[in-house]
C-alpha cells in the first residue's frame, strides 16, 4: 500500500497560489477498491491545486481510455475518457460535523491541524464518473466495428413481427357503424 502515498499532497508547505499534480491511474491502482465495471484502464489525471489562506480549489481533469462490456452486444468497448470535475476544500474546527451537514458534494471541509491531503477517493470517484451509465456502441443497428454480430443475430429473431396496417383486429370489429352517429 506503499504507493497510496503517491496521492497525498502535503498542502502545509505550499506557498498560497496555483499548483500542478499528474497521475497517471492503470488498473493497479483500482485494487484497493471493489470490483469495476471495466478494464485496462489508462487514465491521466491532472489535478490543479489554488492553495488559498483557508481553503483550496481543486480542479481535477480526467482523460484516457478504458474498456467496458456493452450493455447491448456484451462485446469489449473501448471508451474515450475526458471530464471535469472541481472541489473546493475548506479548513474548519470540527470538519466531520461540517461534512455530515454540507449538501453541497462540491464541498468538502478538513481540520485546521491537517497537513496533507488524501485525493485517491477522488481520483476514484472522478474515473468512474466519467463512464456513461449506458454502455453503448452507438450505432442504433450494430453495424460498428466493436459490435457482437452474434448478438445482433440473436436480437433479430427476438424481434416481436411486424402486423401490416391492413390486418384487421377482432376487437375493433363493427365499430365502424357507430364512427358517424354523431353528425
Amino acid at each position: 500500500m506503499g504507493h497510496r502515498r503517491d496521492f497525498e499532497i502535503a498542502f502545509v508547505g505550499l506557498k498560497p497560489g496555483i499548483h500542478e499534480y499528474n497521475y497517471e491511474i492503470k488498473d493497479k491502482f483500482f485494487e484497493a477498491f471493489q470490483q469495476q465495471d471495466f478494464r485496462h484502464c489508462k487514465a491521466n489525471v491532472k489535478l490543479t491545486l489554488d492553495k488559498k489562506s483557508s481553503f483550496m480549489l481543486m480542479k481535477f481533469e480526467i482523460g484516457g481510455t478504458l474498456e467496458v462490456t456493452c450493455d447491448r452486444c456484451n462485446s469489449n468497448l473501448p471508451l474515450e475518457l475526458w471530464d471535469e470535475f472541481n472541489i473546493t476544500v475548506k479548513m474548519v474546527e470540527e470538519p466531520e460535523l461540517m461534512n455530515d451537514q454540507e449538501e453541497d458534494p462540491d464541498v468538502y471541509y478538513i481540520g485546521r491541524g491537517e497537513s496533507h491531503l488524501d485525493v485517491a477517493n477522488w481520483i476514484y470517484e472522478f474515473i468512474n464518473l466519467s463512464i456513461p451509465m449506458l454502455k453503448s456502441c452507438g450505432f442504433e443497428n450494430m453495424e460498428g466495428p466493436h459490435c457482437n454480430k452474434a448478438a445482433l443475430d440473436v436480437l433479430k429473431k427476438m424481434e416481436p413481427e411486424e402486423k401490416t396496417e391492413n390486418e384487421e383486429n377482432p376487437i375493433w370489429k363493427g365499430l365502424e357503424k357507430f364512427k358517424n352517429l354523431g353528425k
